[in-house]
């Protein structure tokens, strides 16, 4: 499934700049993964790069596996909401997805993907502080008809399956269709009722149509669906509770009674409520309408998407219990009783998102070749709602009586009192963004036009609206004359004064929440960033740049913000909203190929200044309470290489470093006023990040040869929080991965090749997320795959 090594290193073609150029002449950080990067890593999408990229950092959401965490030179967002945008833009094929939610769909005919470091705020603007990454699929061919056939089988009933079809209609037509399906068995069993952790089954799809209407015109339209089917992974505990958990306190020991840690990767678990499916349903069409000019082109994109996806997630102990619960699964004890008059039923949340984009791009050349220029209109809408309906369980477990009174004691332990949360949440939002921008690249005739000064500008808007809807009632339950009752504590807490309440707990306070109902909230933002990039050839193969780029992205709200307003000891809350971030960026660096191409090396340095930097931290003694605040200011710097060499025809290396330093300088508390900047942190900004490959093909045989390819990487400690001295941070890990391929036999018009592969060779284990906000555990972790091994079979004509 390998190509032959050239005796000199191919040409890397991207569209990084909204123009097809050598990813050498492109003045951008940039990592290319063409097709024999995608073979070599089983990469179909998003989620499989991560490995690939050293400054790429790639992370589950806590609540679903569907849905991906993005961070590039440490800029990313650790919560995904759908009041809130990432900050690393995802791009398919020139259409931005707006959604962190089902990102971890499979493109079903992937030609390259493009990961862009560091702002990019001109071309792209829109929420790309810390990079973008650009799927590209292949387009279809209009000169002859064309099968491929991908067949994947390994272990854990893996088996994976995609089909590739191109058919010309006429001389100026021409259809493909691509469909891929796969599932996996995850690596925990789950001993408890309903499916397996990690069980997966995964359909997608995509029709492209290619239309030469006329001379100079270009017409293509897609069409992509996926659709994804899962079981969420539930953390793993790993050491007990000491500190103060708030509201969490009082159930604290029964939690950890029902609970099994361990500081190393288990095999089984188990739910004590059935584990329920969640699913992933994503559609989308695009069509691209360009008008090529002597001097320029003329694109116009538009797109329509919607998502809707599913999420049941189990975040108990982990030991089949029942007494201990954190889902959202029916339950019918007295709390549900007292609160509706019968059962809350099962609730599996949903997220639903519609959106549609325009984009109206002029890229061209003047006349005499000296200025080069992309220029551009852009339009985005999109509206989301969140559903946790009808009234649902969140939590229930045994209280621990508090009660100081002398011989009160005993008399409360006979009560068998249980604390009982609920919710019902339904949010809302509606964005609109607009934008112009330009780009315009001087190439004097001086220095045998070997300088390049580009001048690029963006305008946006953004106005963001967004409505919240919670209840979230708490009950305590206890036994009275042998019968069950629920005592509604109120919401707002802190508990209300009663005898039975008192008694129980001697008037602790619990964490307070408001009562949502329909609260709106509605915001606009408007920014300017400019970017200025000095470029020089100083041989036909080698050129520095220097930069200095802006970049922005909006504000918004936190609809996990338990206050309405500042009425609180934070000073602000859902309604006052947060402001936009601003990023200042200024790079060096180098393209160069030496050793008559050879050999490639590229590398930038670079300084970032983060302007009110948007935080997220989570509120102690809470399961999913959450703040957003403007932190005030932090700075980045850091180094990234990247090389390759053909040493042969039969041997090549590659690899990459990142170094960064990343830290928060400035947080003003809203109320003392105080830096308290040493109280947060980067999440996910690893100091250290490697990556290796080896590709030596050792046999050339009569048809075919052989090629095996070692991958190495390593990522240093990073932070698996914002909240600083959080128990979340994640430790150092290295993986290697091995792949033996065979180039394309041909047999006639048909042509055969197959690989072995071996992923996680060593088996190593290594925690990939990390929350410290669970009742039963102060650290719960998510693990990464062990070893996977199997078989890679492709046939085409």
């Amino acid at each position: 499934m390998l190509r032959t090594s050239p005796a000199a290193l191919e040409e890397i073609i991207v569209t990084a700049q909204r123009r097809e150029e050598s990813l050498q002449d492109t003045p951008i950080s940039i990592s290319a993964l063409g097709e024999d990067e995608l073979t070599v890593g089983g990469i179909g999408g998003l989620a499989d790069i991560g490995a690939s990229v050293p400054s790429l950092q790639i992370e589950p959401f806590p609540t679903s596996n569907a849905t991906l965490r993005f961070y590039i030179r440490g800029m990313g967002i650790i919560d995904a909401q759908i009041t809130q945008d990432p900050a690393i833009g995802v791009y398919a094929d020139g259409v931005y997805i707006a959604r962190s939610t089902g990102t971890a769909f499979e493109v079903a005919d992937l030609e390259r993907i493009e990961v862009l470091r560091g702002p990019q705020g001109t071309l792209y603007g829109r929420n790309t502080i810390g990079g973008a990454i650009n799927l590209v699929t292949r387009r279809p061919d209009v000169d002859e008809t064309s099968f491929r056939q991908d067949v994947t089988v390994g272990d854990r009933n893996r088996i994976k399956l995609k089909s590739v079809l191109n058919v010309p209609l006429a001389d100026n037509l021409a259809v493909k269709l691509a469909l891929a399906g796969s599932q996996i068995d995850g690596h925990v069993e789950n001993l408890g009722p309903g499916g397996d952790y990690g069980d997966r089954r995964s359909v997608s799809g995509r029709l492209d149509v290619r239309w030469f209407p006329a001379d100079a015109w270009t017409v293509d339209y897609s069409y992509d669906r996926s659709e994804i089917d899962f079981y969420n992974y539930q953390y793993q505990a790993v050491f007990t509770p000491e500190g103060d958990k708030g509201q969490l306190e009082l159930i604290k020991r029964e939690a950890q009674a029902n609970s099994v840690f361990s500081d190393t990767r288990l095999n089984a678990l188990a739910t004590g409520m059935p584990l329920e499916e969640s699913g992933t349903l994503i559609n989308g069409h695009a069509l691209t309408v360009q008008r090529t000019f002597e001097h320029f082109d003329l694109k116009y994109i538009g797109a329509y998407r919607d998502l809707k996806e599913s999420f049941y997630t189990d975040l108990g102990g982990g030991a089949g219990s029942t007494a201990y619960r954190l889902d959202t699964h029916r339950y019918d004890g007295p709390a549900a009783t007292s609160l509706q008059g019968g059962p809350t039923p099962l609730v599996i949340p949903f997220i639903a998102q519609d959106q549609s984009s325009h984009e109206l791009q002029i890229v061209g050349s003047t006349p005499t070749g000296h200025i080069d220029y992309v220029a551009g209109l852009f339009w985005f809408e999109e509206s989301a709602v969140e559903d946790w309906q009808p009234m649902v369980h969140q939590f229930s477990a045994a209280a621990n009586p508090v009660a100081t009174t002398p011989g009160l004691g005993e008399l409360v332990s006979a009560l068998g009192p249980r604390l009982v949360a609920f919710n019902r949440i339904f949010n809302e939002i509606e964005n609109d963004s607009s934008a112009v921008f330009g780009q315009a690249t001087w190439t004097p005739q001086a220095w045998q036009r070997r300088l390049h000064l580009t001048l690029g500008y963006r305008y946006s808007r953004d106005k963001r609206f967004a409505r919240k809807t919670k209840q979230a009632p708490t009950f305590v339950e206890i036994n009275q004359g042998g019968q069950g009752i629920g005592i509604n504590l109120g919401n707002p807490l802190p508990l209300p004064s009663n005898p039975l309440t008192d008694l129980i707990f001697d008037n602790v306070s619990l964490a307070g929440a408001d009562t949502f109902d329909a609260v709106p909230g509605q915001i606009k933002f408007s920014d300017s960033s400019f970017s200025f990039v000095s470029a020089f050839d100083y041989s036909d193969d080698s050129n520095l740049y220097a930069k200095y780029v802006e970049a922005y992205k909006s504000g918004g709200f936190n609809t996990r913000d338990p206050h309405i307003d500042g009425n609180n000891e934070y000073g602000f809350g859902f309604g006052d909203g947060f402001d936009k971030e601003k990023v200042r960026s200024w790079e060096i660096g180098l393209k160069s190929l030496w050793l008559q191409r050879r050999l490639r090396l590229n590398a930038s340095a670079f300084y970032t200044d983060y302007r009110d930097m948007q935080i997220n931290f989570i509120l102690a003694g809470t399961v999913s309470d959450t703040k957003t605040t403007n932190a005030g200011k932090a700075r980045m710097w850091g180094l990234e290489t990247d090389a390759s060499v053909v040493l042969s025809h039969n041997l090549r290396l590659s690899g990459s470093y990142a170094y960064l330093n990343a830290d928060i300088t400035q947080v003003t508390d809203a109320l003392s006023g105080e830096n308290v900047a040493n109280q947060y942190q980067f999440n996910s900004a690893p100091e250290h990040s490697v990556a290796a490959h080896i590709d030596w093909t050792f046999a050339h045989l009569q048809r075919t040869s052989l090629t095996l390819n070692l991958g190495y990487q390593y990522t240093s400690a990073r932070e698996g929080g914002a909240n600083a001295g959080a128990p979340v941070d994640l430790p150092a890990f290295d993986l290697v991965n091995a792949y033996l391929g065979t180039s394309p036999a041909a047999w006639g018009r048909w042509q055969i090749s197959a690989g072995l592969w071996v992923r996680n060779l060593l088996d190593s284990d290594h925690e990939i997320s990390a929350i410290d906000n669970l009742p039963h555990a102060d650290r719960a972790v998510l693990w990464n795959e062990p070893r996977t091994y199997g078989l890679d079979l492709r046939v085409t004509f």
